[in-house]
């Protein structure tokens, strides 16, 4: 089976099967057209396409397919319920808003955050039909701070991969091509702070492949990356470490050297036999997977059943234990994570000297 394969999580409760009967259920691709009033030529029509494929660079794969579930589900619920999705009833969307929070029926409650995440998919999807969700109606933001004042909670926050454990987790690979791989995997995503995507959408060098997400640059003291990140392009420099068993930057010369890539995505598969590398860009998937086998093998934990240490890491544990571990300047993380303010950096450090800043005695109590 594929590294690639594995089944999404973003499954919504009521199934989608019937997504594709609904009528107003149009894409972004029909969406973008000629104007009725122009005749259409090649020149014309190869605009169009490329106009397509610009309106589907907008938002990440992994966004736009989260929105198109999201629209599925709202569909398949106002069918159930008699009504028609298009066009947007702010009183439907508020009845929508309240049985997600309320889990009526088979389905759970969903959590707050994913609530709004479902209001932003259906604004996305509304503006792709031409139509304009208005979120302020007070039929809609009404019944949301509702639902934020009685259930929203503190955000789950994943564990953070501290400096002994990562350096347990990569032990615990062989060193044959693929355990190559994901050792240069875990090191660089620790050391950069990098998110699961942006590990795999590494090329060799710019412009290698049309769905790159940036390159490497490797120098005598470390390796620059060039990151096309959620918030704009940046800079990541990731120096080299004390040893070569815990130094990122020897770890991605070495799957590089052995795998023989030079060009295109730096992170692939490998053949069955673990000898060959192969030309497919691995699945983001593939990292929070990695971390999670990574730390039930290292022993991470221990004092936890298994499936607590499963959902206690995922591919962000590596982000937060770079935060969590560095100890620098503050405003050093927050530039190297690409946070556009301190506080934001601060939600990853799970362990820091909160109390370094005393305003009680500075206040003279």
């Amino acid at each position: 089976m594929s590294e690639n394969h594995e089944k999404s999580s973003l499954e919504p409760p009521i199934g989608e099967s019937d997504a594709q009967d609904d009528r107003g259920d149009r894409t972004e691709d029909e969406t973008i057209a000629l104007p009725s009033f122009v005749a259409g030529s090649g020149t014309l029509d190869r605009l169009v396409d490329t106009a397509r494929d610009y309106a589907r660079a907008a938002a990440s794969e992994n966004t736009l397919k989260a929105y198109a579930k999201d629209w599925a589900h709202f569909a398949r619920w106002c069918r159930m319920k008699g009504a028609e999705p298009l066009p947007p009833s702010p009183e439907m969307i508020g009845l929508y808003l309240a049985d997600l929070a309320s889990g009526s029926g088979p389905s759970p409650a969903l959590a707050v955050s994913t609530i709004e995440r479902r209001l932003s998919g259906l604004a996305w999807n509304y503006a792709q039909r031409g139509f304009t969700l208005d979120r302020s109606n007070r039929h809609i933001a009404s019944v949301l701070a509702g639902i934020k004042r009685r259930h929203a909670r503190p955000p789950v926050q994943k564990a953070a991969i501290l400096a002994e454990d990562i350096l347990a987790m990569v032990a615990t690979l062989p060193f044959d091509l693929r355990g190559l791989r994901d050792r240069a995997i875990l090191l660089l995503g620790y050391a950069g702070g990098l998110r699961r995507s942006e590990i795999v959408s590494l090329d060799a060098g710019k412009d290698d492949t049309p769905d790159s997400g940036g390159w490497v640059e490797i120098m005598e003291k470390g390796a620059l990356l060039t990151l096309n990140a959620k918030t704009g392009w940046r800079e990541v420099e990731i120096g080299r470490g004390s040893s070569e068993q815990s130094c990122p930057v020897h770890a991605l010369e070495q799957w590089l050297h052995f795998a023989k890539i030079d060009f295109g995505p730096i992170f692939v598969g490998t053949s069955r036999d673990g000898k060959h590398a192969l030309e497919t860009r691995l699945n983001d998937k593939h990292v929070a997977r990695l971390v999670k086998r990574t730390v039930l093998d290292a022993g991470i934990r221990a004092d936890l059943p298994e499936k607590e240490r499963l959902a206690l890491f995922s591919g962000h544990s590596l982000r937060a234990g770079l935060a969590s571990s560095a100890e620098v300047d503050e405003r050093y993380v927050q530039k190297h994570l690409g946070h556009a303010s301190a506080e934001m950096t601060r939600r990853y450090q799970r362990r820091r000297d909160r109390f370094r800043v005393n305003l009680t005695r500075a206040a003279g109590l």
